[in-house]
């Protein structure tokens, strides 16, 4: 297996791994790990791709103009290698290619680009899905980078807080009876005025999904200490996640969801599906800055 590749600034190093470019480790100038322990008793996963799909399709089968295909929970960018492309000492592009393993599972010539950037203290991501093909592609695209929880810098897990840019009245979304599935009825949200306050009670019931989001931005640690700023301008949709009682909260901004509990319909019908047209492309940012309070 390729080991990971290392990208550097004054303030972040990030190691990000060719198996499904997947960001593994992003540590300040003092050595400090910023994300997930991978702690094998609750999840090994660091910052998995979802293309593309996001989420779980019901039976793990979609159906698309007439014919019916598998596909694992979140699609299989996270299972593939991606090309080396570019890199220097602070970026690094990889990318994937459609080819027959997937055309088998997901009928479309894509390509898949991933682009790590270090600029001072912000890791810039960002993903860009071009339709290759000669027929209207639809897909979904989302980021799940798992960070530390508690922050290395101190406070403890009961003070970390997630602060979103604007308050978030809008009721959110739960895995219903349908294992992975969206319940059909939305529940009052969690969130009082802008801050969420995450414990792992909350997350026994899987993801917290938020599908009206008016934010485009949040602060991840403790108020007063220095914390994360995560900006994610393409995506509308938030889903938080851990296995409860891990040392990480997944802070996941998509653009599409699992499918709702007894979803029946044709690929093109599910909610938060994407089509882009032969030959274009749509790209997915996802910036990660060190705050100090």
């Amino acid at each position: 297996m390729a080991d990971p590749v290392a990208i550097r600034s004054g303030a972040w190093t990030a190691q990000i791994h060719p198996l499904g470019a997947e960001l593994w480790s992003l540590t300040d100038a003092q050595g400090r790990e910023w994300m997930t322990d991978a702690d094998p008793a609750f999840w090994t996963g660091h910052a998995p791709l979802l293309f593309p799909v996001v989420g779980r399709l019901r039976g793990d089968r979609y159906r698309l103009d007439g014919t019916e295909y598998a596909l694992p929970q979140h699609g299989f960018a996270r299972r593939r290698d991606f090309g080396l492309v570019e890199q220097d000492k602070a970026r690094v592009l990889f990318r994937l290619d459609a080819d027959e393993a997937t055309h088998a599972v997901y009928p479309f010539a894509f390509r898949l680009d991933m682009d790590f950037a270090l600029d001072g203290a912000t890791l810039a991501m960002t993903a860009t899905v071009e339709n290759r093909d000669n027929r209207t592609m639809p897909f979904s695209f989302g980021y799940h980078p798992a960070f530390a929880w508690p922050l290395p810098t101190g406070g403890a897990k009961k003070d970390h807080r997630i602060v979103f840019e604007q308050p978030e009245p809008a009721p959110i979304r739960r895995i219903g009876g349908e294992p992975g599935l969206i319940a059909p009825d939305a529940e009052a949200t969690p969130v009082e005025g802008d801050t969420f306050i995450p414990t792992h009670a909350l997350f026994e019931r899987d993801a917290v999904i938020w599908d009206q989001l008016t934010s485009r931005s949040l602060l991840w640690g403790v108020p007063g200490e220095p914390r994360l700023r995560i900006d994610f301008p393409d995506t509308p949709t938030l889903g938080l996640w851990q296995k409860p009682g891990a040392n990480y909260l997944c802070i996941e901004p998509w653009a599409g969801m699992a499918d709702p509990a007894g979803f029946t319909g044709d690929f093109t019908q599910k909610p938060g599906i994407i089509t882009l047209a032969p030959g274009a492309s749509r790209r997915f940012r996802m910036n990660v800055t060190l705050v100090e309070n």
